[in-house]
């Protein structure tokens, strides 16, 4: 038998493995980053000062700003085909609302909310040379490069929710600018980019959040919802889950030039039923690719999101049965590619390129034989039941 977890992880800073091709490059961060910082500081005081005399607010406030999605769980990963496969940012706008009638704010503020915004970015994307995309009914999206794109919902929260969070970030802060001048533990990129996350992150008190629509509805939607749950489980399974799900991310990229199976789907159905495979990304893979080859031909719920209120699953019954036969083969080509002779691991890289393209190193080196201690280690326990004592009677 034969493993191959090291096409995938290696670790160390000078990898260059399956992982390492996936994750976005440093250049590619720093990029987006700034793209999202300069959205952050334009639409600061043009919400501010419009607050008042467009949105009908009672005094002047200040919105505030949230990276979500994949930048918030780290399961962003650089796409197969460009175009017309891209990256995305999100980045939430939060508005706090002293007027909350039953169901959201004033229903007439979300349209003017939605309209406010996307004029106010027509000046920004016009200085940056951006495309503003209209259309979306549930974000305001800004193409800032042809491999990427900013996705910009809009969110309202009741104001007494914000002030109970304002005075943890506002220490955090602190502690950092403290750690860095005192100690001099972070350079200025990782500094910049760790402020960025105290600034735009620690919601987990807002416990009302509805989200702007274009059509001028209010939809009860919070992201951190999902985030909070996924960190759950990375902080229960480790750093391996948040791996396979890039994996995955990547795999189906790879097999659907649009469409296919969402990254939140992936990710959720991912977590589940994951198990700890140590030094074994590559069983961790096969592992959860045959749960998901089930899990997609129906629905997608999770009790710990929303008391499992929502479908995840957004493929219809053809997608569903698609996805359903590529996972399965993707668990099958790991497995048998695992059964193999030593002899035959160009046909082990063969293979997964077949299922994750030219990105998986052509490396034999990386294809190890399996020791009988780790094959035992990492078989899944058998439940086996328990022998039948017939009765008997003394005397």
């Amino acid at each position: 038998m034969l493993k191959f977890s090291k096409l995938f992880h290696k670790g160390g800073g000078d990898s260059d493995v399956y992982e390492d091709r996936i994750i976005p490059a440093t250049e590619q961060r720093k990029f987006l980053i700034s793209c999202k910082n300069k959205v952050r500081e334009h639409l600061r005081a043009r919400i501010r000062r419009a607050t008042k005399e467009e949105l009908g607010m009672e005094r002047v406030v200040e919105p505030r700003f949230r990276t979500q999605g994949s930048w918030a769980y780290n399961t962003c990963v650089i796409p197969e085909r460009t175009p017309p496969q891209e990256m995305d940012w999100d980045f939430g706008v939060y508005l706090p609302v002293t007027v909350w009638e039953e169901n959201g704010p004033p229903h007439a503020m979300a349209k003017a909310y939605f309209d406010l915004v996307e004029y106010a970015l027509e000046d920004l994307c016009a200085q940056e040379n951006w495309q503003l995309l209209s259309g979306k009914d549930t974000c305001i999206r800004i193409q800032v490069a042809k491999w990427a794109h900013l996705d910009i919902p809009l969110y309202a929260a009741p104001e007494d929710e914000f002030e109970k969070v304002r005075e943890r970030i506002d220490l955090a802060e602190a502690r950092a600018v403290l750690m860095r001048k005192s100690e001099g533990l972070m350079d200025a990129v990782a500094f910049d980019f760790a402020m960025n996350q105290i600034q735009e992150q620690q919601w987990e008190d807002l416990d009302h959040v509805v989200m702007a629509t274009r059509s001028g509805e209010w939809k009860a939607s919070d992201p951190e919802v999902v985030a909070n749950w996924f960190r759950d489980r990375v902080e229960e399974h480790g750093e391996q889950l948040r791996r396979v799900c890039r994996y995955l991310k990547a795999w189906r990229d790879f097999h659907w030039e649009s469409g296919g199976p969402t990254s939140v789907s992936i990710m959720i159905a991912a977590a589940q039923k994951f198990e700890r495979r140590p030094g074994r990304d590559d069983i961790a893979v096969e592992e959860a690719a045959r749960y998901l080859s089930q899990a997609f031909l129906g629905n997608i719920h999770e009790e710990g999101i929303d008391n499992g209120q929502e479908d995840f699953n957004r493929l219809n019954e053809e997608g569903r049965r698609m996805a359903s036969a590529r996972f399965r083969t993707l668990a099958t080509t790991m497995q048998d590619s695992r059964l193999l002779h030593e002899y035959q691991k160009s046909d082990v890289i063969r293979r997964l390129r077949g299922q994750f393209g030219k990105r998986i190193p052509d490396d034999i080196n990386l294809v190890e034989l399996d020791a009988n201690a780790d094959t035992i280690r990492n078989t899944a326990p058998l439940r086996v039941a328990p022998p039948v004592v017939p009765s008997t009677k003394a005397g």
